[in-house]
């Protein structure tokens, strides 16, 4: 069975200007051209990345083209690869995942509860649903997802995939 394509998209926690242009020279390296730079957030929804720094912003990146799903592990696996390369300690927190028509997926190490393992240490999570042209959060969602304060960078890809497929489509036949 052929996987399902979807959107690769990549939420990045960093300190300062210099680590998100390094992060976004390296994830573009790995994946290719970025489609779409989502604005820049201040990150307090938690503070379990204290050991990055203090004060961190939040970003998503998008990338062109359409990917198989099934590429999710190597994503992670190449992502915590990349935070290692940051410096000395960790200083980036990047979490590969991908948006299709209905949902957002995101790759993890840690396991819980809602979290299914796929393979090699990673575990993936569905952790927005699009629904009546809508992002729905679940129990689980992360505080900061569950806001809303990424729907429209979210949409935004989720509308590149919608015309991505259609394209698709029209060259297939």
């Amino acid at each position: 069975m052929t996987p399902p394509l979807v959107k690769l998209i990549v939420g990045f926690l960093y300190p300062d200007e210099d680590l998100y242009l390094w992060t976004v020279r390296e994830l573009s390296s790995l994946w290719g051209r970025i489609e779409r730079k989502s604005p820049r957030y201040p990150f307090d929804h938690t503070d379990y990345y204290r050991d990055i720094a203090p004060v961190l912003y939040k970003a998503f990146v998008s990338f062109e083209g359409l990917f198989p799903a099934d590429r999710l592990v190597r994503w992670k696996r190449q992502a915590i690869a990349l935070e290692a390369e940051s410096g000395p300690q960790r200083r980036v927190n990047i979490d590969p995942g991908y948006i299709d028509g209905a949902r957002l997926a995101l790759a993890s190490t840690k396991d819980h509860a809602h979290r299914v393992y796929i393979s090699d240490g990673i575990f993936a999570e569905i952790t927005l649903r699009f629904m009546f042209g809508k992002w729905v959060s679940y129990d689980h969602t992360f505080p900061d997802f569950k806001s809303g304060l990424y729907d429209g960078f979210l949409s935004s890809v989720r509308d590149e995939w919608l015309s991505d497929m259609r394209r698709k489509r029209r060259t297939a036949t």
